[in-house]
Order: structure tokens, then C-alpha cells, then sequence
């Protein structure tokens, strides 16, 4: 068997998987141990290879763990598995294929600790037969199976949470297939906007929900359904977004119907709500245009929970709001009622998902309107002519007083 050809061979196909250099020698390595063992050692003992990639050279050690013999239980049949059998915890069936005393081991290298490994080293050998050269074959192939799978686990893995590009590929059921790059991705029904149509070949941004590791490779749940799908396209198309400058307080959203964002900057001279909306509504235009229409209302944060109920509440316009026990008693004008309610509730009840408030609505008539805009009138002239008073009061108190002299002066 031609040890250089094949390693080259291996590397090759790994290098197409996008497999690290290390990771295929470490697999070259394992599978030329497990045929060295099959050709030359016993079922049963340990075998480590080493392979100079570069020169083709292979080094070859008996690999024994060293055991405490108060620890180890002795018995008089061997093992010949190489599975370690589980006993009670800090105890060890001791197999003279892989274990060794620390006496033992301590007259071969004296400096020895218990649970370290003895490697000895074995003759190094370049033939192997039909059915080693085999096994390394299925060693080779399935560890590299794994080693893709895992890679492109921790590749995906990593991007939870993010958007990716996503061209359809074919449509199971009412569940979408989505080519997101080297692997496909599940969008569920439960996850697709409603009323969109899917057809293979078209373009979509999708969000990562999760990703899990099965025997079959990674399984990618997608969305087009999530809140954070929305905040997420802000980022990419926003850059005051991307960048902190602008931040995303807050996001309801009835997907395929409307969304309501609330942004918020603390920069001096930033108009959160004019950066989301883009000049002449370009960048919100864009999102909308992705997300097949839907409405985005875009406002802005208050720290005062009034102010934030007051906005999340547009384009309906508000007389009063009154904060008790959790919940927000909003009044309106009686011609307000149904845009603040909205259509089906919805504008409140995506407020309400914004706010975090539970928020009631009532109504007031015209008479009522004018009789409380008179009220607030009178109220306003009854100050005015208090601070008027107070100020009178508070200067004849600073004029100086006359003395004795100066007041018979002006009685004569």
C-alpha cells in the first residue's frame, strides 16, 4: 500500500470538505492505527500512530494506562473488547492489553503518574492486507463524515440569531426547503408570513431560529415569522443601527400584517425615527418591499410609561392616560376611538406587545371634550391669577420702611 499516494489522496477530498490540514492527518492517523492493529496487534490493546505528512513516515506506539492496584479489580479472565467496562466510581477492571501497574510502568519511565499513558514503541510497517487496508478505508470515510458534520455544525451554530439569504429550494408538504449555502434549512409552516407564496428558485432573508445536531447533520430551523427578523434587516439596513448609535428599545409584530418598532439614541442631534425611516422612507421602503408589504409603524422610545403608550398608540390621538395597578387607562376622543382600537384591536393590542402594559380604552364625547378643554382653561386663569398675587404680595414685602421722622413729615 502506497502510504504518500494515499495520505495525498485523503488530503485531497478532505481540502474539497473544507477540512482543516490538522483534522485530515489526525483522521489519516486514526485510520492507519486501526489498520496496524488489525494487521499486526491484538483485538483489545491501544495503538497510536504518528504520520509525517511531509515525508510520509509513520511512527507507531502500544499505548497502556497506568492503574493503582488499590484501585484496579483483578480478575482472571482478559477482556478483549475495546470498550472499558464501568464499574463503581475509581475503580477499574484491569486488562493487561490496556492497563499497567504503576510498579510496572515506573521501571520503564520512573517519573510515571497514575491515570498518565505508557506509550511503547511498536516497529513501524508500510504493508498492510486487503481487510486492514479496508477497515482504514471505512475509518477514513466515516470520520470524515463526522469531522464535515461537526464543522458545519459549529459554522451554523454560530450564526443563531442572525439573517441569511435563502434561495427556495423545493416545498415538502406546506413546509419550505431553503438552500442557505451548504446545507439546506427548514422554514416551517408555523413560520412563514402569512399569505406568502413560495416557489423554488426565489430569494428570501430568513432568520436562524435554531440549530440542533442530528446523526443526519445539523437541522436548521428558519423563520420569516419572527419580531427579531424585522430588527435585524434595520440593522443591515441602517447603519446608525448596526452601529449603537440608534437602538431598538422595543418590536411587536403581527407578521405579514404590521409591526411596531420603537428606536431610541442618546446621541444630541440624532432624530431616531427620521434615521429608521431613511430619506423620503428609502430604508424603511426596503424592509417593507422584503417583508411583502407589511405595514411598520416606526416611533419613538419615552422613558415616561405615558409618553411610550401615548406613541405605541399612533396614529390615534390621545386626551389622557392614567397608570394603575399594571395597567393603562387610556381616554380618547369619541372620533379616535376606532383608530386607536385599530383593526381587530390590532393597533392596541400590538401597543399593548410593545409597552408591556395592558391597555384599556375608553371614549369621550364632544360635550365632555369641551367641558374638560373649559375646565383646563379655568384652571390655567386661576394660576396665572395666583402667581399674579403672589408677586404683588412679594413686592410690597421688599419695599424698605419709612422711619419715625419721615412718616411725621408726612403727616405735617
Amino acid at each position: 500500500m502506497d502510504i504518500k499516494g494515499f495520505t495525498s489522496a485523503i488530503s485531497q477530498v478532505a481540502t474539497e470538505k473544507e477540512i482543516p490540514q490538522e483534522k485530515v492527518v489526525e483522521i489519516i492517523e486514526q485510520a492507519i492505527a486501526t489498520a496496524y492493529k488489525k494487521e499486526y496487534r491484538e483485538k483489545g490493546e491501544v495503538v497510536k500512530a504518528k504520520l509525517d505528512h511531509k515525508s510520509g513516515e509513520i511512527k507507531f506506539w502500544l499505548v497502556k494506562t497506568v492503574v493503582d492496584e488499590d484501585t484496579a479489580v483483578f480478575t482472571q479472565e482478559e477482556a478483549d473488547s475495546d470498550e472499558e467496562e464501568e464499574l463503581e466510581e475509581g475503580k477499574v477492571r484491569y486488562n493487561p492489553k490496556r492497563h499497567i501497574t504503576i510498579d510496572e510502568a515506573k521501571e520503564i519511565e520512573p517519573d510515571i503518574k497514575v491515570g498518565e499513558e505508557l506509550e511503547t514503541t511498536l516497529p513501524s510497517k508500510y504493508d498492510f492486507g486487503r481487510i486492514a487496508a479496508q477497515t482504514a478505508k471505512q475509518v477514513i470515510l466515516q470520520k470524515v463524515k463526522e469531522t464535515e458534520r461537526e464543522l458545519m455544525f459549529n459554522e451554523y451554530k454560530d450564526k443563531e440569531g442572525e439573517v441569511l439569504s435563502g434561495i427556495v429550494q423545493r416545498i415538502e408538504g406546506k413546509n419550505v426547503l431553503m438552500d442557505i449555502g451548504k446545507i439546506l434549512g427548514l422554514l416551517h409552516k408555523d413560520e412563514q408570513i402569512k399569505g406568502e407564496m413560495y416557489r423554488p428558485g426565489q430569494r428570501y432573508k430568513v432568520y436562524v431560529l435554531s440549530v440542533e445536531d442530528s446523526p443526519k447533520g445539523p437541522s436548521i430551523m428558519l423563520s420569516r415569522a419572527f419580531p427579531k427578523l424585522v430588527s435585524k434587516l434595520f440593522e443591515l439596513e441602517v447603519p446608525e443601527i448596526a452601529a449603537g448609535t440608534v437602538e431598538i428599545k422595543a418590536i411587536a409584530r403581527e407578521a405579514g400584517s404590521r409591526t411596531k418598532i420603537a428606536v431610541f439614541s442618546e446621541e444630541e442631534g440624532i432624530d431616531p425615527v427620521g434615521t429608521a425611516v431613511g430619506q423620503r422612507g428609502t430604508r424603511v421602503s426596503t424592509i417593507i418591499s422584503e417583508l411583502g408589504g407589511e405595514k411598520i409603524d416606526i416611533i419613538e422610545y419615552m422613558e415616561s410609561p405615558e409618553d411610550f403608550i401615548k406613541n405605541a398608540l399612533s396614529p390615534a390621538k390621545i386626551s389622557e392616560i392614567e397608570i394603575e395597578e399594571g395597567r393603562a387607562i387610556v381616554t380618547v376622543p369619541e372620533d379616535q376611538l376606532s383608530l386607536a382600537i385599530g383593526k381587530e384591536g390590532q393597533n392596541v393590542r400590538l401597543a399593548a406587545k410593545l409597552s408591556g402594559w395592558r391597555i384599556d380604552i375608553k371614549a369621550i364625547g364632544r360635550d365632555e371634550i369641551e367641558m374638560a378643554a373649559e375646565a383646563e382653561e379655568s384652571e390655567k386663569e386661576k394660576e396665572k391669577t395666583e402667581r399674579e398675587e403672589t408677586k404683588e404680595t412679594e413686592e410690597k414685602e421688599e419695599e424698605p420702611k419709612k422711619s419715625d421722622k419721615e412718616e411725621k413729615e408726612e403727616k405735617n
